[in-house]
């Protein structure tokens, strides 16, 4: 009963249906306010590069109007640095010039109509330590999002992404108590209806949420009124072979990853959110994650959206590039991610490659290979050339 309850509030909320032949929310991630965030939380915040036609050239706002107008996508994920939004001044307020800039990005995706998801991308750190644990404390971190929550109590379709990444966490306990610390600053600035969406250690890897113990931990995390509606589990999964999104080729749907995860979620009455998911423009990828993105429609009952990476400042050429040439998108976007969102009807299980989980065996390799996985993530955030394949493709 207490599932049920949950789970009818979380509709309530965030307007998802079990009926729903695809997941309620699919978009994309629009890059560069957190450009010159490293994976060790430290930030050269003259690193950021706007996605703002007016201060850099690449036009965020157009290809937003693009995923929308044409795609028909309906979400959209924001990173920012935290050090940014506040002028590096840890635990001070939201610097104005700063984040006047960043809300000219989220005005015009609230203008679309979308899901607009701010992101502080810092994986749980602040210059090398962690929040809660050595580093700045919880009470800093609430200070951000409480701000960052009263300036946008009244938009119902902004949410809260509470953290991008967090990885090697020695207590996941105490992270868990940081993730209540943001949850109740931004109810308590007055954004009571919005999603919140809250992130688990490894990378936010959804090979290792259930195994780390961190969700379970997260269990506990709840409204000040001690409901749990709208708070939603946010997952990452990157499909080449160590799951860094740094090589070519693609290997395996992660399926099974995805299918035990979604037990998980139905058995405990709760809902997940895959805020980056990527592949190259090789074949292999368009074959695996077009089978995944069609797995993740077949249980919307427990996955309500998806935010790929990425679109925004990248350069066209970057490996995992979602950006647009007007209307064109690029390969992986218009024969892997579109084809799946606009179906209208269920696809049979284990079509489409399902369940090819070839290399690895599903596990998590963040756990295993963190150091590499660290010096591999940085390389997304370079602007990499082009490689032999055609990266743009028309749509329909």
């Amino acid at each position: 009963m207490v599932n049920q309850l949950y789970y009818a509030a979380v509709v309530a909320i965030v307007g998802i249906s079990p009926a729903f032949a695809r997941v309620k929310y699919g978009g994309v991630n629009i890059a560069g306010f957190e450009f010159g965030v490293e994976t060790d939380g430290y930030m050269n915040v003259g690193g950021v590069y706007p996605p703002l036609k007016q201060y850099t050239g690449r036009d965020g706002v157009a290809q937003m109007q693009h995923f929308v107008n044409d795609d028909k996508f309906n979400a959209f994920r924001l990173p920012v640095g935290w050090q940014y939004l506040v002028n590096n001044q840890v635990g001070g307020h939201l610097d104005a010039q700063n984040v006047g800039k960043y809300d000219e990005l989220v005005q015009s995706c609230l203008q679309t109509g979308a899901l607009c998801i701010i992101d502080i991308h810092n994986y749980a750190r602040w210059n090398g330590q962690i929040i809660g644990q050595g580093g700045p404390s919880n009470g800093d971190f609430a200070k951000v999002w409480s701000d960052l929550a009263a300036k946008y109590a009244g938009e119902d379709m902004i949410a809260f992404g509470v953290m991008n990444e967090p990885h090697d966490i020695p207590d996941i306990n105490k992270w868990t108590d940081t993730v209540q610390a943001a949850v109740t600053a931004i109810r308590n600035a007055g954004a009571r209806r919005q999603m919140i969406l809250m992130p688990s250690t490894g990378w936010t890897g959804v090979a290792t949420i259930v195994s780390s113990g961190c969700g379970e931990s997260l269990l506990r995390v709840t409204n000040p009124d001690g409901s749990k509606a709208g708070l939603v589990f946010d997952v990452h999964r990157y499909l080449d072979v160590d799951g860094s999104g740094s090589n070519p080729e693609c290997v395996s749907d992660r399926i099974v990853e995805f299918q035990a995860f979604g037990d998980w979620l139905k058995q405990r009455g709760r809902v997940g959110f895959l805020s980056e998911v990527a592949g190259t423009q090789a074949a292999s990828c368009v074959r695996y994650l077009s089978s995944l993105m069609n797995f993740i429609n077949d249980r919307s009952d427990v996955y309500i959206g998806f935010t790929s990476w990425s679109a925004g400042s990248f350069d066209e050429g970057y490996i995992n590039s979602n950006v647009p040439r007007g209307s064109q998108d690029t390969v992986i976007m218009a024969q892997a991610i579109l084809p799946a969102w606009g179906r209208t009807e269920p696809t049979a299980a284990g079509t489409n490659g399902a369940g090819n989980d070839d290399v690895n065996g599903g596990r998590g390799p963040a756990e295993k290979a963190t150091e590499r996985r660290a010096k591999m993530r940085m390389k997304r955030r370079r602007l990499l050339s082009p490689g032999p394949e055609q990266v743009w493709m028309g749509t329909a």
